[in-house]
């Protein structure tokens, strides 16, 4: 089985040992599941006893962490899963599919590959090599994604890849 990460432990919250965690994908880790805690010199199976949404953010419990000092222990470790333990819906995908991928027009040029995704408020970007430029994944951007033969076709404005003024 592959392991992929789902998400990053971010901070302390309260005075139970819940920890913030910033979701890297579209499924939020729910409770019952067990994830691997890596970082820190850490990696071990956590249950995740508890998921909630509080002031905005994603707040986790595990099972045996409940005070702060011992949830600090875990803050800056990456969460993951088992890739057969992470249900997605259509048109979702998780960032280590993506990553890798080839981006071209819809001619088939080869526009550049995707070197990671950054996750704002408003959209998901891609993060495109050469030159690391943010490409919104949008429809208005994204024309398709094709996981298995390793592209997406993408209909971009003028410019966006290259930093040409508008």
């Amino acid at each position: 089985m592959s392991r992929v990460t789902v998400g990053r432990l971010t901070g302390v919250f309260g005075i139970h040992g819940e920890l913030k965690c910033r979701a890297l994908d579209a499924q939020m880790p729910a409770a019952g599941n067990a994830f691997v805690l890596i970082g820190n010199g850490i990696e071990r199976t956590e249950r995740c006893i508890g998921s909630r949404t509080g002031h905005g953010r994603l707040l986790l419990r595990f099972d045996g962490i409940d005070t702060p000092e011992a949830a600090r222990l875990l803050v800056g470790c990456d969460l993951c899963a088992e890739r057969d333990d992470v249900a997605l819906g259509p048109q979702e995908y998780l960032d280590a599919e993506l990553i890798g991928l080839r981006l071209s027009d819809g001619q088939g040029a080869e526009l550049g590959r995707v070197a990671g995704i950054e996750h704002y408020p408003a959209q998901d970007c891609l993060i495109v090599e050469p030159g690391r430029a943010l490409v919104p994944l949008v429809k208005a951007f994204i024309k398709s994604i094709d996981v298995a033969h390793g592209f997406i076709v993408t209909t971009l404005p003028e410019g966006l890849l290259d930093g040409e003024p508008q």
